[in-house]
């Protein structure tokens, strides 16, 4: 790849990875220990590796997932939801870090045209809700004290962790694909934006 390509590739991501990070802040509703149903927050960024590719998306989605970590430390107060050292450092990886590093997997399917994409977005969706999974399940399957539904999940960490992540990352995803839809019906944004690009 030239150089002129590679700087046109790199200011495209960080547009998109801007795009993402203001995006996150239309919340529709948020979860007392993180999570948010936003205004298709990670669609951008997860554009950016459909155009260009799982290795090219990864870095758009690892910087992104750095400021998801930042917005989680200053504005979710992180640091004041009472958790040790090794759960703080759990919740940092798995819900932020990793969590939203997978969504460069929206890019997989990006040769197989529009189910591709829609496929493509599954699939990072799908990986992100694995990843704060194993966060509820093993980080906070021990702060019951904390739980949204009262002791109907009491001794249920999986269930628990399930439910809780299902319950904004479902409607989340919902908004995410409704709004592709739409944007594949537009024939220049299919063709130029969310098309698959060697």
């Amino acid at each position: 790849m030239n150089r002129r390509k590679t700087i046109t590739v790199l200011v495209e991501c960080a547009i998109m990875v801007a795009l993402s990070v203001v995006l996150s802040f239309i919340r529709l509703f948020k979860l007392p220990l993180g999570g948010a149903v936003t205004l298709a927050s990670r669609l951008p960024v997860c554009v950016a590796s459909i155009r260009h590719g799982v290795k090219k998306g990864a870095l758009a989605s690892f910087v992104y997932s750095l400021f998801q970590l930042v917005f989680g430390i200053t504005l979710d107060g992180l640091f004041g939801w009472g958790l040790t050292p090794a759960m703080l450092i759990g919740c940092m990886l798995f819900d932020d870090v990793i969590a939203f590093s997978v969504l460069c997997l929206a890019g997989l399917f990006r040769k197989k045209g529009e189910i591709g994409i829609y496929a493509g977005f599954t699939v990072a969706f799908a990986a992100r809700f694995i990843s704060h999974f194993i966060s509820g399940y093993v980080i906070f399957k021990n702060l019951e004290q904390w739980e949204l539904f009262g002791k109907v999940f009491e001794n249920k960490p999986a269930l628990y962790s399930i439910s809780y992540n299902g319950l904004y990352m479902l409607p989340e995803l919902v908004i995410t694909l409704v709004i592709v839809v739409v944007l594949m019906r537009i024939p220049y944004v299919k063709k130029n934006i969310l098309a698959p690009k060697d």
